[in-house]
């Protein structure tokens, strides 16, 4: 059955995963961390892309990032991971792909969104009761966006610059965001588009991104709804 077209367009926000084959976790101690994020930070400068939101689970990634190009996600992605698997190989012994096929990716509307979006990626390790506050975990861009820690990674959107005039008021914004709990339609548009591959927005944002494409992107899917999982 033939691999079903991933379509991007420059300057249209992008929300990324990439989950462990069969769930099993890729990364296993802080230098594996540094070493996903080092490459992260290098591929994202070489192919163009603006990386706003990112966290590293045990098993899973997750990354907000805006191309200048239609390929930059593409090859941002196959520059980390033509490194980082054997890395990972040559590090535990192992062998083959630790990826579960290739990475999953939805567009995302940047007004409606991309703010949400952005908490939901850093609320991961709070959803997975790994911690009891996005700040303490260590390997996302919380702490960036929210606490001002500084990270080669991390190039502000547009939006997020506009919370506020001075990088404190942005700060005391983005982290007030934090205080109420993500609309669970939101959580659960969020989770369909990037497992469908479906524009995550408005009617009129889908439209208007099929139109730019000629093409219809992602499905709804059908049958038996399957039990939610926590990315």
């Amino acid at each position: 059955m033939p691999r079903k077209p991933r379509f991007f367009l420059p300057d249209v926000p992008v929300h990324v995963v990439q989950r462990g084959h069969s769930r099993e976790p890729v990364f296993f101690e802080d230098g594996d961390y540094l070493a996903y994020r080092h490459w992260l930070v290098e591929a994202a400068r070489r192919y163009s892309c603006a990386v706003h939101a990112y966290v590293l689970m045990t098993n899973h990634v997750h990354i907000l990032v805006t191309p200048q190009g239609k390929s930059g996600v593409s090859r941002m992605m196959q520059y980390v991971g033509r490194r980082y698997v054997p890395y990972i190989n040559y590090s535990y012994g192992t062998s083959g792909s630790i990826w579960e096929g290739r990475f999953k990716a939805s567009l995302v509307h940047d007004e409606e969104y991309l703010l949400t979006c952005m908490r939901y990626i850093e609320l991961n390790p709070v959803r997975a009761n790994m911690v009891n506050a996005p700040g303490q975990y260590r390997w996302s861009s919380y702490r960036v966006n929210a606490l001002g820690k500084i990270d080669p990674l991390i190039t502000p959107h547009s939006l997020y610059l506009r919370m506020g005039k001075t990088e404190a008021s942005r700060l005391s914004a983005y982290k007030s965001l934090f205080q109420a709990h993500i609309d669970d339609d939101a959580l659960k548009d969020i989770r369909a588009a990037w497992q469908t591959g479906t524009p995550l927005g408005n009617t009129y944002f889908k439209e208007k991104i099929e139109r730019k494409l000629k093409t219809k992107v992602g499905q709804t899917r059908r049958g038996r709804p399957k039990r939610a999982l926590t990315p």
